[in-house]
């Protein structure tokens, strides 16, 4: 992590990732597209999301989560590259014939490195295979949830799922989030942990920063008044008043479940992630 000097009160506390690692180069023309922003407004032009607006502007770049029309080809990794629209860093693999790609890059990936993908290849962190053949206890991302469809889970910094068992066709995969569940063995999946570790330790600091982002200022709904949010009103600091907690249209924000109770994929799902309050 990047600490800076506290030579405001802003600055006393923000830090960054260290990007010293990264390769000093260009991205990659051909996988350059326009990325337009909505700021949180619909196609008549009106704000249905809050809080949205300004932000530096992004080209995106367009990264390989299939790698199927590559299979059994041998690739380079030339370069672990910045990505502004993801937290996790990407790669650029040059391929055995020519072709060069972005695909996410994993924790200690060095440059000259060699990532395939392949229904079975060695266990080298970076190499794609299907679960079936990833042992016990490794740990892989990118991970896919229907056939050759390309990764869909497992894909923000720092994040990574256990192989805890194969049988009856599936694999048996613990998540980031506690949650146990379920996934085809044939599904492909990427070896190792999504790079950028330290995203989640990183202090924003300053209101300044957070305007980059494309975040707008969000008010407190205790410094409003009674009519314009149930938490409003009172002298001073108050309780909130209300016994759930809720947004302004009192709508409940905390402790209500949004799970379908008859969703699809239910079960697939072998234990439920633990809530932060009953840990």
């Amino acid at each position: 992590m990047k600490r800076y000097r506290p030579y405001t009160q802003s600055r006393r506390q923000m830090t960054s990732v260290d990007y010293s690692g990264l390769s000093k180069v260009a991205p990659m023309k051909s996988a350059l597209t326009i990325k337009k922003k909505s700021a949180g407004r619909n196609n008549l032009g009106r704000i249905t999301v809050r809080h949205q607006g300004g932000g530096v502007k992004r080209l995106y770049r367009a990264v390989d989560f299939k790698q199927l029309d590559k299979m059994g080809v041998k690739g380079k990794v030339e370069t672990v590259e910045y990505d502004p629209n993801r937290s996790a860093f990407i790669m650029r693999v040059i391929y055995g014939d020519g072709d060069r790609r972005y695909i996410l890059a994993p924790v200690n990936i060095e440059i000259g490195a060699n990532v395939v993908t392949a229904e079975k290849t060695s266990l080298d962190t970076g190499n794609r295979m299907e679960l079936r053949n990833v042992p016990v206890g490794y740990f892989v991302h990118n991970i896919e949830m229907n056939p050759r469809t390309g990764g869909r889970i497992i894909r923000s910094a720092g994040s990574q799922a256990q192989v805890l068992a194969h049988e009856g066709g599936y694999t048996n995969l613990k998540l980031p989030s506690g949650e146990t569940r379920k996934v085809l063995s044939k599904n492909f999946a990427s070896l190792g942990q999504v790079s950028n570790p330290e995203h989640n330790l990183v202090v924003i600091g300053k209101a300044g920063r957070k305007r980059l982002l494309g975040i707008r200022p969000t008010v407190r709904g205790s410094a409003m008044n009674p009519v314009d949010h149930p938490y409003g009103g009172g002298e001073g600091r108050t309780q909130r008043g209300t016994r759930k907690p809720k947004d302004k249209w009192g709508n409940i924000t905390g402790g209500r479940k949004t799970r379908k109770k008859k969703a699809m994929s239910n079960k697939y799902i072998i234990q439920r992630r633990v809530s932060r309050r009953n840990k």
